[in-house]
């Protein structure tokens, strides 16, 4: 089966108790997993402010997973976002070979961080002055 890198952000109403968010984002885990979507990592940003107000709400809980699927599982996956009133909004977006490249690079840690051989040469002007 062919499959895609994936990613999906999306948010919830800020009214939601911790309970209540945690089961909606186990929800949206359990669509994929039987979706046969493979899980490969997901990020809790947590409540931040809103650019706009949405359906008079200036907050909302922001989750991100990252995910390799068919093509066919994201109508599945968007359709069960438009089918929960508790989902403000949510995109999700194909990944191609440089984005999927950069974020395992950022799960690892390694971007903003200047490599070493960058920063070896300014240690030796350093020291010779």
């Amino acid at each position: 089966m062919f499959t895609n890198q994936y990613e999906t952000v999306f948010i919830l109403t800020p009214v939601l108790s911790d309970a209540q968010m945690k089961d909606a984002v186990d929800k949206f885990k359990k669509v994929l997993a039987d979706s046969g979507a493979e899980l490969v990592h997901e990020e809790n940003w947590g409540l931040r402010k809103l650019a706009y107000s949405i359906q008079h709400k200036n907050t909302g809980y922001y989750q991100l997973f990252y995910f390799n699927a068919a093509p066919s599982v994201i109508a599945t996956l968007e359709t069960e976002y438009k089918r929960d009133e508790r989902i403000m909004r949510f995109l999700t977006v194909k990944l191609d070979k440089h984005s999927a490249e950069y974020n395992e690079r950022r799960r690892k840690g390694l971007v903003g961080k200047k490599s070493e051989t960058t920063s070896k040469p300014a240690e030796e002007n350093a020291e010779k002055e």
